[in-house]
């Protein structure tokens, strides 16, 4: 990785908010470029993943701020950035997952008559 780890944020534009149009409420409302040197980038990292705080640190901000260059003295492996990609995978499915769940109970709770 050349230098430091860019990002931007943005909206997702039409097309793709109505793909995630069910699971906004857990992704965010925004997406993130993040730039990982001047030819690669992960395009539409959503806002939720990418805000992601474990003890107060962002993950996978965190997680890409010690691979950088000068700290590792090399690139980063292809190795590295698919491991970072399904990590910043696993954190939606842990978003998704605990929203979907619940809905479940909300909706559990209302159907049931006593």
């Amino acid at each position: 990785m050349a230098g430091r780890v860019i990002y931007l944020d943005g909206a997702f534009v039409p097309g793709e908010r109505a793909t995630v149009a069910n699971a906004l409420p857990a992704l965010g409302a925004t997406t993130f470029d993040v730039y990982l040197n001047t030819r690669a980038f992960w395009h539409n990292v959503p806002a939720a993943a990418w805000r992601y705080k474990i003890s107060d640190y962002q993950v996978v901000k965190k997680w890409l701020s010690y691979r950088e260059r000068p700290i590792l003295g090399c690139n980063l492996t292809l190795e590295e950035v698919q491991y970072s990609i399904d990590g910043a995978r696993r954190i939606l499915q842990i978003l998704l997952t605990t929203t979907c769940n619940r809905a479940y109970s909300m909706n559990l709770e209302s159907s049931i008559q006593v």
